[in-house]
C-alpha cells in the first residue's frame, strides 16, 4: 500500500486512528496570551470534527485560558465517547502566571496532573499520554528518566494506555523506550523531522506539531512552490502542506488545529487530495529533504496551525 492510500494508522498496534486528526490547541484560545475563545463555537468544531471522520483528537490540560479549556470543550462536545475516539493528552509543561506553560512539572507531579487529565475529560483511562519535555522551543538534552518512569508506573496501574515523548531528542527517546513501549513521538515539526526514520523503524507514530509551520519563519521559496502546486490542483495551500505532510511517511499523523468550523473543513478536505510526482517535485525542490512546505497565508505571510485560524 502506498503512503497515499495508507489512510489509517495502528497506535500501539492496536488503536486504529485516522492520519489526518485534530489538534485541541486552538479551541479554547488564539494564543497562550488569549483571549479566551466562544467555548460554544469550540463545541461546535469539535462535533463536526467527529461528524467528518476525526477519531484522533490531541489536547492537554493546559491548553486553555480564563474560563475556558480544551478538556473541558471536549468533555462537553463528546460524551458518551465513541468507542473508536482516541484521545491523546500530554504533561509536563506548567503555566506560568501569564499562562504560558514555561514550567516543567517535576516527577513528583506527574501523577496529580494525570488524575487532573482523568477529571477534565471523564475518563478512566487515557489512551495516549505523551512526557512532554522542555519549554517552547527545541529538545533541551535533559534525562527524562525518572519523570518517564513515573508514566510508566501509572500505565502500569491501568491508568494510561499508551505512552509517547514529545519535543525530545534521539539520546531521550532512546531512555524512554528503555523505560516502557513508546508509542507516538511529537516534536515540532521540521524539515528534517530527524527522528522520524527511527519511529518507522520501530513502529511509533511520529506526530509534528504546528504542522502547519506554526508561525515560524518560512522561506519565500517555499511559499511560492505552495501556491503552485495549490493553484494546479485548485486547493489551498494549507491542504496542499497536509497532504505533503501524509505522504512523507505512513507513520505520520497530522493534528491541523483550528478554532474556526470553516478551517476545520478546508483541513479535513486535504485527506481527498492527491498529490503526484510532479506536485512533491515541485514542492520540495532540489536538495530539499522530503517533509512538507510551510504554509503561507492568502497575504503572502507564514500562517499555520501555530497562529490563531
Amino acid at each position: 500500500m502506498s503512503v497515499m492510500t495508507s489512510k489509517t494508522f495502528s497506535l500501539g498496534a492496536e488503536l486504529t486512528v485516522d492520519r489526518l486528526g485534530f489538534g485541541a490547541m486552538r479551541l479554547a484560545m488564539g494564543t497562550f496570551a488569549g483571549p479566551a475563545r466562544d467555548p460554544e463555537t469550540g463545541i461546535a468544531v469539535l462535533r463536526r470534527a467527529v461528524e467528518l471522520g476525526v477519531n484522533h483528537i490531541d489536547t492537554a490540560g493546559f491548553y486553555g485560558r480564563d474560563a475556558v479549556w480544551a478538556n473541558e470543550l471536549i468533555r462537553a462536545a463528546l460524551t458518551p465517547y465513541r468507542d473508536d475516539l482516541v484521545i491523546a493528552t500530554k504533561v509536563g509543561p506548567l503555566p506560568g502566571p501569564n499562562g504560558v506553560p514555561s514550567g516543567q512539572a517535576t516527577a513528583a507531579q506527574l501523577r496529580g496532573l494525570i488524575e487532573a487529565e482523568l477529571r477534565s475529560l471523564g475518563l478512566d483511562r487515557l489512551d495516549l499520554v505523551y512526557l512532554r519535555v522542555g519549554g517552547m522551543t527545541g529538545p533541551g538534552h535533559e534525562s527524562i528518566a525518572e519523570r518517564f518512569a513515573v508514566l510508566a508506573e501509572l500505565r502500569a496501574e491501568g491508568l494510561i494506555r499508551h505512552l509517547g515523548v514529545s519535543n525530545v531528542d534521539a539520546a531521550q527517546l532512546a531512555e524512554a523506550r528503555a523505560i516502557a513501549p513508546v508509542a507516538a513521538v511529537q516534536n515540532r515539526h521540521t524539515s528534517g523531522m530527524e527522528l522520524l526514520a527511527e519511529c518507522e523503524e520501530a513502529g511509533i507514530a511520529y506526530v509534528p506539531y504546528f504542522p502547519l509551520g506554526g508561525g515560524v519563519g518560512s522561506s519565500p521559496l517555499d511559499a511560492e512552490r505552495l501556491r503552485k502546486v495549490a493553484a494546479r490542483l485548485g486547493a489551498t495551500t494549507a491542504q496542499v502542506a497536509i497532504a505533503s505532510l501524509l505522504t512523507s511517511s505512513p507513520t505520520v499523523l497530522v493534528i491541523p488545529g483550528t478554532g474556526s468550523l470553516a478551517h476545520l473543513e478546508e483541513n479535513l478536505a486535504a485527506h481527498a487530495l492527491e498529490l503526484g510526482d510532479q506536485d512533491l517535485s515541485d514542492l520540495r525542490g532540489q536538495g530539499v529533504p522530503d517533509g512538507p512546505v510551510r504554509c503561507p497565508a492568502p497575504d503572502g505571510s507564514s500562517s499555520g496551525a501555530g497562529e490563531p485560524r
